[in-house]
């Protein structure tokens, strides 16, 4: 396993992106946090400091729509950590809607948001990468990457879809500059996205338990990792197969 030392996390204020900045920082790692809400990206901040008096932890304020930005910052954070080793693309939302239901905004917000924001942030990150000859950059997909599902996670699983064919593509093309790629794809793991949700979920892991299962498969470095292992590797392999009507179970 390689020791990469400077992580840069987006979407780190909240969900999965603070629970995984905690488990890094409990592991000793520099950590470089951007999203957009400051005031609960700086208090994460400062007790991680606290908590860690031996890392250097950084902030910016980011919407990844602001595509500009996201190079800039990205370019800020190397600048002040001296290099990036793992940027995670993890800054994304669930804000999707029926198709047809008159809410074309929000689908399109999702779409901005979850593929086009994290290709500006791939980008990004592998022309550092590139410059460095080095680096690992994990993207923050979902299980739902794997079909098309109905009702609210229309846009959420096209956008997860298209991004994980992304990654795809850029493990392709950058495995030869010294870059590894990763397609993380979570199950259902509680946080401010999932607590939507008014049904109960037997398959929801707690945030803790989720941030250090993503932690673990990203510290391995694979090409693609469902997370937590269990239940979701059985169930890509039974969802790749399941007619259609099925998939109305997900959502």
């Amino acid at each position: 396993m390689v020791l990469r030392q400077n992580i840069l996390i987006t979407g780190a204020s909240s969900g999965l992106g603070e629970g995984m900045a905690r488990q890094f920082a409990a592991r000793g790692r520099n950590l470089a946090l951007c999203a957009r809400r400051t005031e609960r990206l700086d208090d994460l901040a400062a007790e991680l400091r606290d908590a860690y008096p031996g890392i250097t932890v950084v902030t910016r304020a980011l919407d990844v729509t602001d595509h500009a930005r996201v190079f800039d910052v990205f370019e800020e954070f190397r600048t002040e950590l001296g290099r990036l080793d793992r940027v995670i693309v993890n800054a994304g939302l669930g804000k999707g809607q029926p198709v047809g239901a008159g809410r074309f905004d929000a689908n399109l917000q999702t779409l901005e948001t979850n593929l086009v924001g994290a290709v500006a942030q791939i980008e990004a990150a592998a022309g550092i990468f590139r410059e460095q000859r080095d680096g690992h950059l994990a993207v923050i997909s979902s299980f739902m990457a794997l079909r098309g599902f109905p009702r609210n996670l229309t846009a959420y699983s096209a956008s997860k879809a298209g991004i994980s064919a992304f990654a795809e593509g850029a493990r392709l093309e950058l495995s030869g500059h010294g870059i590894t790629v990763t397609d993380v794809r979570p199950g259902y793991i509680s946080s401010e996205m999932t607590a939507r949700s008014t049904k109960p979920n037997p398959l929801m892991v707690s945030a803790e338990a989720g941030a250090h299962a993503l932690v673990k498969a990203i510290e391995a470095e694979p090409k693609r990792a469902y997370v937590p292992s269990w239940p979701w590797v059985p169930l890509s392999l039974a969802v790749r197969l399941a007619p259609g009507r099925l998939l109305r179970m997900f959502s």
